[in-house]
């Protein structure tokens, strides 16, 4: 297989704003591809001010029918509560499980727990479509950051559930991100071709990051992991550029290659 063919991305520059501790598997698969990786934050992760509401919720599982659970954070940090507050995998053999995303059902089943639910789509719609009908006089604990859109609680209470939203984590806006950002997109070595996008607050940090200058962004195309994203992305005056089809990293990894590698490569060096 020629070079060309085995390194897509070669000479591209891709921008990486996902959180410290969950950027090198987008990295990684970037890399794979031949792109050359620049990773600054846009979003960090911390600990809630306060865990007793999910505390609370964990310790009355039996309240419940169905848990939700929206990412790999969520997980991660239910789970850690689940282990502080010595509750077993036992605890939650009677729920029934949603996971919104691939990675989302494989962190859950990585602690042998069953999902029973995967939306088509890995987007709060999707799973409001898949779970309507089987909530009505049902409990459930949504377990989510403590920001995010009120779409799948809304609908599911209009559907006749009893919903309890819990906070698992907060997102915030890492501001070290702010003067490398702004460097990098003044800097002809670094300003890259391509900037990803994995999540809305990604997007609306990015924003926030670059405060009141309007930045440059000739040139360079915002790649979306789906439409939510994308959606956000308009909302603030940005462009969609790329999207991905599947609403993975995989996905976002080669919607970009599929978009940029064949013109770039003809220009850059």
């Amino acid at each position: 297989m020629p070079p060309k063919q085995k390194q897509p991305l070669a000479g591209v520059r891709v921008l990486v704003g996902r959180a410290r501790h969950q950027a090198g598997k987008l990295s990684g698969a970037l890399r794979k591809v031949g792109a050359t990786v620049l990773e600054i934050p846009f979003i960090e992760i911390r600990k809630p001010r306060s865990f007793k509401p999910l505390d609370s919720a964990l310790q009355n599982l039996c309240d419940y029918d169905w848990l939700i659970l929206t990412s790999v954070n969520g997980v991660e940090a239910m789970w850690q509560r689940l282990a502080n507050l010595r509750v077993t995998k036992t605890n939650l053999k009677h729920l029934r499980i949603a996971a919104i995303g691939p990675a989302t059902q494989k962190a859950i089943e990585q602690r042998r727990v069953k999902v029973d639910v995967v939306p088509q789509e890995y987007v709060a719609e999707s799973v409001v479509r898949s779970l309507r009908r089987r909530v009505k006089g049902k409990g459930v604990l949504l377990v989510r950051a403590k920001v995010a859109r009120d779409v799948i609680p809304r609908e599911l209470r209009r559907a006749g559930a009893r919903v309890d939203v819990v906070k698992a984590y907060e997102t915030v806006i890492p501001q070290s991100s702010r003067k490398r950002l702004q460097a990098a997109l003044k800097s002809q070595k670094q300003r890259p071709h391509v900037i990803t996008f994995t999540s809305s607050s990604t997007v609306r940090n990015f924003v926030a990051l670059l405060g009141s200058r309007s930045p440059n962004l000739q040139g360079i195309r915002l790649a979306s992991i789906g439409p939510v994203t994308s959606s956000t992305l308009r909302e603030l005056g940005l462009r969609a550029d790329i999207a991905a089809k599947e609403f993975t990293i995989a996905g976002l990894v080669e919607a970009i290659v599929r978009a940029v590698a064949a013109p770039l490569s003809r220009t850059q060096h």
